[in-house]
């Protein structure tokens, strides 16, 4: 097996990881709730207090991991979120639970950036979209095994043995990693000389000596898809954070129920995300990165919005079950394109672009985790807020349809040079 695969596969099982930890806190979230007497509007501030420290330390993590190294930097991300994650156990209020998990998302933050880095230095420009899309199918495939494993974990042990045991499960991924890979292709052991060719690119990963910030932060194509990202986030976040109780609170599944079935939307988001990374890059072939990219995430997007609003209307267990899992789908078909857009429009900084994105999506997630427990709340009502996410959705599809990647840092490098 050539190395390049092996390293995309840690970084696979790290996103699988990565998204056991962060979906635990909502498929626990119905017990946590009742046993620390949490209203809806706390248990939104605590998702989202996650997310906005996840938002804060975005950025500087992608930038670390450009000029320290991805291999440094991946290991102190999840040794730290690893701490925090087992922490939680140790909670006994919504003060407690609140600062735990915000020290989780700082700990947390630059994880996707600075796997988005390793990429663009260990993969072929060719090979890229579609390893976007296996890193985004892993975290799906952690999103469809949280509830099916965390359920039963915390109905024989309780919820506090679940945070115990994934903060372990970080450790043991930490030490594998730092022992074997290196941020050179080339002086990864074993690697042959035909691969590191094969790679290609620039091959001094980690070694720059700073990030220009002025001229990344001036490009308006970074801006816009920074923008898109976070409308879209909406739409994910409600998955990751609202999802399971609003199965049990708003749709009246039973717990047992939303073990089982809240998985499906994210086994659906494994297609997604694996056929989503073949369709950019043999789409890309045809018509070219810039409108083969705009075009899916406009048109899968649109179609996430209409499958959204039905389902805020749906009674039906069956139907809300085929929507969800539709709606998460066709969603995450636009994924690798749209981390593959930013990817393009950074080029040698792509971790610290992609930081800028994410950064923006949290952002966006946040905004929605905190809104919509004050709706709910508010209302009493679980549909209400999910139309609003409907609406995000869709305003990001027509953004996303405006980005040109290919107007980005390389780009404007080399125009610089040239005097244009």
């Amino acid at each position: 097996m050539k190395k390049r695969h092996l390293v995309l596969g840690l970084l696979g099982a790290l996103s699988i990881i990565t998204f056991v930890d962060r979906l635990a806190i909502a498929v626990t979230g119905p017990s946590i709730q009742k046993d620390l007497g949490i209203r809806p509007d706390q248990w939104g501030w605590v998702l989202g207090a996650y997310v906005i420290a996840y938002a804060v330390f975005e950025i500087p993590s992608g930038a670390m991991g450009d000029a320290k190294g991805y291999r440094r930097e991946l290991t102190r991300i999840t040794i730290w979120w690893s701490v925090f994650t087992a922490a939680t156990a140790f909670c006994r209020n919504f003060w407690q639970l609140t600062g735990a998990r915000f020290l989780f998302g700082l700990g947390a933050a630059g994880a996707y950036p600075n796997m988005s880095g390793v990429l663009y230095r260990w993969l072929p420009a060719r090979e890229r979209a579609r390893g976007q899309g296996v890193i985004w199918a892993a975290s799906r495939f952690g999103g469809a095994l949280a509830p099916l494993l965390l359920v039963p974990l915390q109905a024989t042990f309780g919820w506090r043995a679940v945070f115990l045991a994934l903060g372990l499960l970080g450790f043991v991924w930490a030490i594998v990693w730092r022992g074997w890979f290196r941020d050179r292709p080339a002086d990864q052991p074993g690697i042959t000389p035909e691969e590191v060719a094969e790679i290609g690119g620039d091959d001094a990963a980690g070694g720059h000596l700073g990030t220009p910030w002025r001229k990344l932060l001036g490009l308006p194509q970074l801006w816009l898809i920074a923008l898109a990202y976070s409308f879209y986030a909406f739409g994910s976040w409600f998955f990751f954070n609202w999802f399971p109780t609003w199965m049990v609170k708003g749709a009246g599944f039973t717990v047992g129920e939303m073990g089982l079935y809240g998985s499906i939307p994210f086994l659906l988001g494994v297609v997604g995300n694996l056929a989503g990374g073949v369709l950019c890059d043999r789409l890309a072939q045809r018509i070219g990165i810039r409108r083969a990219y705009s075009l899916i995430a406009g048109v899968c997007l649109t179609a996430t919005a209409g499958l959204l609003f039905a389902m805020s209307l749906a009674t039906g267990k069956v139907a809300i079950v085929v929507l969800a899992g539709g709606a998460f789908m066709v969603m995450d078909l636009m994924l690798p394109a749209a981390w593959a857009m930013c990817m393009a429009i950074g080029g040698r900084y792509g971790g610290t672009a992609s930081g800028v994105m994410n950064t923006a999506g949290n952002l966006g997630g946040f905004i929605c985790s905190v809104a919509f427990g004050y709706v709910v709340s508010a209302t009493g009502n679980y549909g209400l807020p999910l139309q609003g996410v409907a609406v995000m959705v869709l305003v990001a599809a027509g953004i996303f349809a405006l980005v040109d990647c290919t107007k980005g840092f390389d780009h404007k490098v080399t125009a610089d040079l040239l005097g244009r």
